[in-house]
């Protein structure tokens, strides 16, 4: 039985395209993928940090981690450090390991809270990568320990998409240069081709927008409605720019620093680090917001800092017709805990499994891919906010303003699940973030449940006492024995 797509085109490069390129190629091989690009229009890129599931999706196509840090002068990443966000000062790691269990007598933040023992150290101190983190370690978990912790990437942006290109083109994947000056429509609404600036066409079956911001096909052809989340996440800005090493330890985590109207990022790489501030234009001019950054920056600029604007949000649908949307070009959530390429992954996998041999998707399969992807966004666009409405800042009038947003009727119903009863409630389908993530957050922003669970009682209290004090010890002397991420990072490159 043959593919339902003889033709598929992917409009746009940069890390959407090429993922999908690659993705897509692996899954459909009865079908001709082609990725029409313009190097005079450029991609985003900046330096990225990302989530654990891109490693997922490197062994699902054949990468090899060693090739691939190279190529994109990349670094391990365990977590997230957020400074100043509870108040000014303080901080906290999000990172992605475990707190072992979560819910009954042996629930590890139950015990702790109940406990109440200073001599314990914060909660971050019972998972190991934020320990590991702390001290600047890194190393690969044990394959047979694999649920201790996992980890992400940090790289450069612009060279992870000529990586993925280059692989690509090698396996098949024909790749057009050249600028649409215009799209074609099929009688029935959907995309029938693609006129190029020298005249050439590029006909296609299926087509993949992943124009990023600009939203070629599915926004300005098709004219897909956008679903704005401003209202819960008001940035619409984000200076970025690159600076240089200082020679300092290359720490195995991004940083987010809360400002005065938003939040500086700091992703770190061989041979630089990756700077930027993403603000609320409502709240701060960008003059100002420019200059904070740069007050943010531990070397000097590498270059003028560029700008960037959105809003927050996404389309309405993802897949329209004949068009499915990937990436910048479907919507867009801020970068604060690095899921870009997360989401892409998401719709690629959802895309790809409605792509059965013979005959086109039916309408209720393209249905179901419109509403899951519209869930994925609610779910990690209510994660997001989590963070600044837990915030104790009140310092600037943005500050201010975030804590007494109306808040989606989802986020509102975990939030008080979570403060009567102590259930990191989550739903059934498109959680961006586990229990972990959400504990974390809530015990890094200082907030805790009313009550505990009377069930914790079961375990005598010196008995509790005494567990915590032990597995703190263990995660200690664990990351003790771990190299620094510097001297783990130069062990694998020379390999």
């Amino acid at each position: 039985m043959g593919t339902a797509y003889k033709r598929i085109v992917i409009v746009g490069g940069g890390t959407a395209g090429w993922m999908t390129a690659l993705a897509v190629k692996a899954a459909q091989p009865g079908s001709t993928v082609e990725l029409v690009e313009s190097e005079e229009i450029g991609i985003v890129g900046v330096g990225e940090a990302t989530f654990p599931s891109i490693r997922d999706f490197h062994a699902s196509v054949g990468v090899d981690e060693t090739e691939f840090l190279r190529a994109t002068h990349g670094t391990f990443k365990l977590g997230i450090q957020f400074r100043d966000w509870r108040a000014q000062g303080e901080h906290y790691f999000h990172t992605f390991g475990n707190f072992a269990d979560v819910a009954g007598p042996t629930c590890l933040w139950g015990q702790y809270r109940r406990v109440d023992d200073p001599t314990l150290g914060v909660l971050g101190d019972q998972c190991l990568p934020t320990v590991m983190a702390t001290q600047g370690r890194f190393a690969k978990p044990p394959k047979d320990q694999g649920n201790l912790y996992t980890y992400a990437y940090h790289f450069d942006a612009n060279l992870y998409a000529v990586f993925l290109r280059t692989i690509a083109v090698k396996r098949g994947v024909r790749r057009t240069e050249g600028r649409i000056v215009e799209v074609m429509r099929r009688a029935d609404g959907g995309v029938d081709r693609l006129k190029l600036e020298d005249g050439r066409a590029v006909a296609g079956d299926l087509f993949i927008d992943c124009s990023g911001f600009s939203s070629l096909l599915l926004g300005r052809t098709l004219e897909e409605p956008w679903v704005d989340f401003s209202h819960w996440l008001p940035v619409d800005r984000a200076w970025a720019v690159s600076s240089a090493p200082t020679g300092a330890a290359i720490t195995p985590y991004t940083r987010a620093t809360a400002l005065e109207a938003g939040w500086a990022w700091r992703i770190p790489l061989i041979d630089r680090i990756g700077n930027g501030h993403v603000f609320s234009s409502r709240y701060i001019d960008e003059d100002r917001a420019r200059q904070q950054l740069l007050d943010q920056l531990d070397g000097p600029a590498l270059a003028e800092p560029r700008l960037l604007r959105f809003t927050t949000g996404h389309r309405e649908r993802f897949w329209v017709h004949n068009v499915v949307a990937l990436g910048l070009s479907s919507g867009f959530l801020e970068p604060l805990e690095s899921t870009s390429i997360m989401m892409i992954q998401r719709g690629l996998h959802h895309m790809l499994e409605a792509l059965k041999p013979g005959v086109p998707p039916a309408a209720p399969v393209v249905d179901a891919y419109n509403r899951s992807m519209t869930k994925m966004y609610a779910r990690i666009r209510d994660f997001i906010i989590l963070h600044y409405c837990l915030t104790g800042r009140r310092d600037s009038e943005f500050w201010r303003d975030m804590v007494t947003k109306e808040l989606p009727d989802t986020l509102v119903f975990k939030m008080h699940a979570w403060r009567q009863t102590g259930a990191l409630n989550l739903y059934s389908t498109a959680e961006g973030f586990e229990s972990s993530s959400w504990l974390a957050i809530y015990a890094g922003m200082g907030t805790w449940p009313e009550f505990l669970d009377p069930v914790l009682n079961e375990v005598p209290l010196e008995e509790a006492r005494q567990a915590l004090r032990q597995r703190r010890e263990q995660i200690a002397a664990m990351a003790a024995t771990m190299p620094a991420h510097d001297d783990y990072l130069r062990s694998v490159l020379r390999k």
